[in-house]
């Protein structure tokens, strides 16, 4: 039976998630880009945090969450500019 080096398996979790962001991080709203951009970030903190999958779960969920809050109001604040511009 073959073991996976522990530190190879924990480099493809952290750039998996963080390559799936930039290959997709041309959404059309704030809030996916920025729910898509937490969870790559909160992946790779969960993990450099808690060096287990448990870890980099919890984080990619928090960091999905913040993101679209975040780019939720961004959208929300791009949405005010345009019904009232200056």
């Amino acid at each position: 039976m073959q073991h996976k080096n522990r530190n190879s398996t924990a480099a493809m979790v952290t750039i998996l998630p963080c390559l799936a962001v930039i290959l997709v991080a041309g959404c059309a709203t704030n809030a996916k880009t920025g729910s898509l951009i937490g969870t790559g970030v909160g992946a790779a903190v969960g993990q450099w945090i808690g060096d287990d999958t448990e870890g980099t779960l919890i984080g990619a969920g928090v960091g999905a969450a913040a993101g679209y809050m975040i780019g939720n109001e961004a959208d929300k604040e791009e949405s005010r500019d345009e019904d009232y511009p200056d």
